[in-house]
């Protein structure tokens, strides 16, 4: 009993503190509330193991709780390795195309998370120098100017040739990025990478196979470990929403 106990508060200082670091980041959304959350649940669960309330239960409500459970554990386990399955896309070499997907910019350049990615394309372009390069994004209400202008700023200052780069300045989705990136391409025939950060690669592929480009594949970049774990649970849901919406394949 003790041990539960200690267990759950363990889990809900760690929870709320993690979520506390990901608010520090000024990522725009508002999913470290979803730590917060989990940290109020284990507290919960803290104070039942502490008054014995499971046991209390009907046996009939004990094995509803556990089936429930495993099934959300379940599916849970099972999307996860899917979105494990993109850590290591590189992508074949010589592309036609590689679509670089948007994120936060700000006036002295970009997020950290759309610094890993466009490391990533700046390393696959340096290698494959007759494959076109297209930034997407457009300006949110929080930026300085359209993500796919600073995207080709930062790739040009690192000695990607102009030329090379095709900007698309209007999405403000992974869906749209795609979509909106089509007009530059042949969806049919060209080899196009996806550049996201490796916990997105597996959505952002399916998405982009079910808006029509056949020959899609991930080109994974880098994560801060620290936010992995946050960029991964919310990845779980992003999946799980688009797979419901039927805006990707498996």
């Amino acid at each position: 009993m003790k041990k539960g106990i200690l267990v759950w508060t363990i889990a809900a200082v760690l929870c709320i503190l993690y979520g506390i670091c990901v608010l520090a980041t000024n990522s725009g959304t508002g999913f470290f509330l979803i730590w917060i959350f989990l940290g109020v649940i284990c507290l919960f669960l803290a104070l039942a193991s502490k008054l014995g309330l499971w046991k209390k239960l009907p046996k009939r409500i004990k094995r509803i709780c556990w089936i429930l459970m495993s099934l959300g554990m379940f599916v849970f386990l099972l999307t996860e390795g899917f979105i494990l399955s993109g850590f290591s896309a590189k992508g074949q070499k010589n592309l036609d195309y590689v679509i670089v997907l948007g994120a936060q910019v700000y006036e002295n350049g970009p997020s950290a998370v759309l610094k890993y990615r466009l490391d990533a394309a700046y390393e696959y372009l340096e290698n494959n120098p007759d494959t076109i390069c297209i930034v997407s994004g457009g300006q949110g209400y929080n930026e300085p100017f359209p993500e796919a202008e600073g995207m080709k700023n930062y790739l040009v200052k690192k000695g990607i040739a102009s030329e090379r780069i095709l900007e698309e300045s209007t999405s403000r989705n992974t869906i749209e990025n795609i979509s909106n990136s089509m007009q530059f391409l042949d969806a049919a025939n060209d080899s196009v990478g996806i550049v996201s950060n490796n916990f997105h690669v597996f959505r952002a592929v399916g998405i982009a196979k079910k808006q029509g480009i056949v020959h899609a594949e991930g080109v994974a970049a880098d994560t801060h470990w620290f936010y992995l774990p946050n960029n991964m649970f919310r990845e779980f849901f992003g999946v799980v929403k688009d797979t419901l919406k039927g805006n990707m394949v498996w």
